[in-house]
């Protein structure tokens, strides 16, 4: 990367000078202290180093800092300038020569970072009950918990992607009580849903269900009619809508490019005995006590604010009871580290479920949670409640809307920590307004300028033909034994192209450190921008065929690491539009 590049040139020639007492009192310098940045002039340079930290211990002006160090520097064929307390660089010939030879040569490996310490990482995303459609915001955590499973596995993790189903306790019992109700209204038995307030609380009133009850009657059209529909027992409804709705969300994961590698069930973690386990080792280890007729974990020992139940007076567990057998069991599995995405009201429940870690003999660091805020979608300027709108309530309804591409693109475009506003109008135009248009359209006219350069075509006029630029054989020899010299003959044109398609590998470095995959969005919109004034400024296909040649190779530079971005966040790198 041209940054670390950079940094360990200027601290390498840093140590020198100190070494050589060029650096008024300093004695010595260890690596680390120097950050590089981008100067807020670009005719600067590419990147700076500001040095004035080191004034306080050299006991000298930071220009005569910066202008020692620089002696030291061997320059190459790069140059470096300081302005007051500033190094500031510009890649030479050579690095951004050697950058293009390096994408083209490398393809989709370009940007994997090497010799980085790499994990064993279990990441859950998506926690959700079996008992309807998903919601909009489900798709938001689909959205940035696969597009961060390809990022971290990108750098070179080992990534395991785990669905946690929450199918124990009283909500499977409500689904099948309102399934037996559809199926009921299905055979003409007059029923309906409760209609006073707290009774309908048991109870699903949602039509998704009318066509479960349709599967219902069409699997058992030979043993269920109105007259013995009363003997069905409750568990079969709850067992076939569980099954049902199941299915429609993973149909739905498979449509949004979800890969899960494992669906966890609560209820087999439950009848496992893991759960039992975990409790009684709390227990064995004075961390657990009854009070009021509850059973209290005495989380505040270890952080937490206060001390939680685990199990109510009603005998019944609660959410933090099962929650802590299978994070435990998450580190029992052998993970490294465990990172979960949660809603920003989960806030509170972090320091519970470390502290049970911790009183269970683990590392409370090896869990990260990343907090997710809501979803809006709007529609002409407008915010629309998702509950008010009958054709855009689901996950699904959405996916229908504005297809795939612009659903990941879109729910990943902005940091998980910001609400996202949705525009479902804009998501669905066909111009440069759109930003997933925009960035996809640039992958299809760089995939196009290479088929009109080894493509024949036929003159309109005399309806012959004529020959391309280069034949197929021609190109793919460019690239297959690529010359990087060719390239200046345009380097001066495209630079400004050539430093952002470096800038993929520190992207990568930075986004997988941070557990971020906005920055991904915002690369291949910035990456899209520069092609387009490129080409728009430089005619690509010219009566010189050597300049032709450097530029398409330029090209297909591009049209590589925009696609290695955009398959990070499982969107596709459309050849035509």
């Amino acid at each position: 990367m041209l940054r670390d590049y950079f940094l360990n040139k200027v601290e390498d020639a840093l140590i020198s000078a100190v070494n050589s007492g060029k650096i008024g009192q300093m004695s010595e310098y260890t690596k680390g202290s120097l950050i590089v940045e981008k100067p807020k002039n670009p005719e600067f340079g590419d990147f700076a180093i500001n040095v004035s930290s080191l004034a306080r211990q050299a006991k000298i002006a930071p220009p005569l800092i910066a202008n020692a160090i620089v002696e030291y520097i061997d320059k190459e064929d790069n140059d470096y300038s300081v302005v007051a307390g500033f190094i500031n660089f510009k890649a030479g010939e050579t690095l951004l020569l050697n950058l293009i030879d390096e994408i083209i040569n490398k393809k989709e490996n370009f940007g994997k970072p090497e010799n980085v310490e790499t994990e064993k990482i279990i990441l859950e995303y998506i926690s959700a009950n079996p008992t309807g459609p998903f919601h909009i915001g489900h798709g938001r955590w689909a959205a940035m918990g696969s597009a961060l499973a390809n990022l971290l596995k990108f750098y070179g993790n080992e990534v395991y992607q785990e669905f946690y189903i929450n199918d124990a306790g009283s909500q499977i019992q409500k689904l099948g009580r309102s399934l037996m109700i559809r199926v009921k209204r299905e055979l003409g038995v007059n029923i309906d849903f409760p209609t006073d307030e707290e009774e309908r609380k048991n109870y699903y009133p949602g039509d998704y269900l009318i066509p479960v009850a349709k599967a219902f009657l069409e699997q058992n059209s030979q043993v269920i009619s109105e007259e013995n529909v009363d003997e069905i027992e409750l568990q079969v409804y709850c067992d076939f809508a569980k099954e049902y709705e199941e299915k429609v969300q993973r149909d739905l994961l498979d449509r949004l490019k979800v890969k899960f590698d494992n669906f966890y069930s609560e209820l087999t973690l439950h009848n496992s005995g893991k759960v039992k386990y975990y409790v009684d080792k709390l227990t064995q280890s004075g961390k657990i006590y009854e009070k009021d007729g509850a059973t209290w974990f005495k989380s505040s020992d270890y952080g937490d604010d206060q001390d939680r139940v685990i199990k109510k007076v009603d005998g019944s567990n609660t959410y933090l009871t099962a929650d802590i057998a299978y994070h435990a069991d998450k580190l029992e599995r052998g993970f490294d580290r465990m990172i979960d995405i949660w809603g920003a009201d989960h806030h509170g429940y972090i320091p519970r479920v470390k502290a049970s870690l911790e009183a269970l003999g683990y590392n409370p660091d090896k869990l990260e949670v990343l907090l997710g805020q809501l979803v809006n979608l709007v529609i002409n300027g407008n915010e629309v409640r998702m509950g008010k709108r009958k054709n855009m309530v689901t996950l699904e309804d959405l996916v229908d809307e504005v297809g795939t591409d612009a659903t990941r693109f879109w729910m990943t475009m902005r940091n998980i920590d910001t609400t996202l506003d949705f525009d479902i109008e804009l998501a669905k135009k066909s111009t440069d307004e759109n930003p997933v248009f925009y960035v996809q359209y640039a992958h299809a006219r760089a995939c196009s300028i290479i088929r009109n350069a080894v493509l024949p075509k036929t003159d309109t006029q005399t309806g012959k033909e004529i020959p391309p630029v280069l034949s197929e054989n021609e190109f793919n020899d460019l690239i297959s034994n690529f010359d990087k010299n060719i390239l200046k003959l345009t380097l001066k044109e495209a630079r400004k192209l050539v430093l952002k398609l470096e800038e993929f590998k520190h992207l990568i470095v930075t986004s997988a450190r941070d557990r971020q995959v906005y920055t991904i969005c915002r690369y291949v919109q910035e990456l899209a921008s520069e092609f387009h004034s490129f080409y728009n400024s430089t005619r690509v296909i010219t009566d010189d065929i050597q300049i032709t040649k450097a530029r398409l190779s330029l090209i297909y530079a591009f049209k590589t690491v925009l696609a290695n971005a955009l398959s990070i966040i499982a969107v596709s790198a459309p050849e035509k539009m």
